[in-house]
């Protein structure tokens, strides 16, 4: 079988981590690397999460690059500082950390590189904002030719964004308002881009129903370890705001879940850039760019799927 090479660009949350997890049970994704941008994280605390993840899984052939860049907003501090709760648990603190796996390029550059040599077309997974693969493609426009598509969680098209803050209607979803303006230009590169908005997560909050449903199936090692890591963002984000959800994982479900599970919509949209509400991904039908919006997701399929896949026996995990 012709494995699908994927580069996985995230930046460090605990749904970013467990999507590695689960990106790493697909027997059919090649892993070409992990780059890491310091956004929704302190990017020393995202590296070792991501490494000692990486050497449970027994994968110390993958390269991981370090960004550079960062966004217009800044995420909260104590957002960034949610792989620090996910270090502390038991199997983290005994695994060791392989520092050779961190390669000497900027992970945009590392994504410029890759893409401009891969010998099969490259799918991006990013679960956070876009900055390192826009820079990628700037730097090198070549690199766009070793780009099958980008699949990224990011938006909010026909419901609520999760940005509340001063001088912001509300819009916006984090991940695009980082870095607004590299979003705005991503759109507009002509990539093929499958968009997992909060249209589709919404439907699969990280409450007590789903860390149940997980505990059921908690005899097997990665559910167990998986639901550990949930447990972790039940207190993360304030409730007055909003909670949790699976966001970052519900779009690396798309590199592996029947289509049946998951509705997509081709759509013309565009990027705000100003007050009040930069960073909103919006329709926009006479100058829009077309992208493929993932406009629902049906919950239950969506769980099964995922807790298929971490009770597989096929995947190698060591040290668990």
């Amino acid at each position: 079988m012709n494995k699908l090479p994927v580069i996985f660009d995230h930046d460090g949350g605990i749904d970013d981590l467990l999507s590695l997890m689960l990106l790493l049970t697909m027997e059919h994704v090649d892993l070409k690397g992990v780059t890491i941008t310091p956004a929704d994280c302190f990017l020393s605390d995202a590296t070792s999460s991501t490494l000692k993840i990486l050497k449970l899984f027994g994968r110390e052939d993958v390269p991981v690059a370090q960004g550079r860049l960062h966004g217009i907003n800044p995420f909260h501090y104590d957002w960034r500082a949610q792989p620090k709760m996910v270090n502390a648990l038991p199997i983290m603190i005994r695994t060791k950390e392989n520092r050779d796996l961190i390669v000497k390029q900027p992970a945009d550059v590392f994504i410029a590189e890759q893409l401009e040599q891969a010998e099969h077309p490259i799918t991006v997974l990013m679960t956070g904002p876009c900055s390192n693969l826009t820079a990628a493609l700037e730097l090198n426009p070549n690199a766009k030719n070793g780009l099958e598509r980008l699949v990224w969680m990011g938006g909010a098209v026909d419901v609520k964004g999760n940005v509340a803050t001063h001088n912001h209607d509300g819009s916006a979803e984090w991940n695009v308002y980082w870095d607004y303006l590299s979003a705005n230009r991503l759109l507009k590169s002509g990539i093929n881009i499958t968009l997992m908005p909060l249209d589709a997560t919404n439907c699969l909050p990280i409450d007590h129903a789903f860390l149940s449903e997980l505990a059921q199936h908690s005899e097997h090692r990665l559910v167990d370890l998986a639901g550990q890591f949930w447990a972790c963002t039940v207190a993360s984000i304030p409730s007055y705001e909003f909670t949790y959800f699976l966001w970052d994982v519900m779009a690396t479900c798309v590199l592996g879940i029947e289509p049946d599970a998951i509705k997509v919509e081709n759509c013309k949209l565009s990027v705000a850039i100003h007050e009040p509400n930069e960073g909103q991904t919006y329709r926009d039908e006479k100058s829009g760019n077309n992208v493929d919006v993932v406009v629902k997701a049906e919950r239950e399929k969506v769980i099964t799927y995922l807790i298929k896949q971490l009770k597989s026996s096929n995947h190698n995990i060591t040290n668990l």
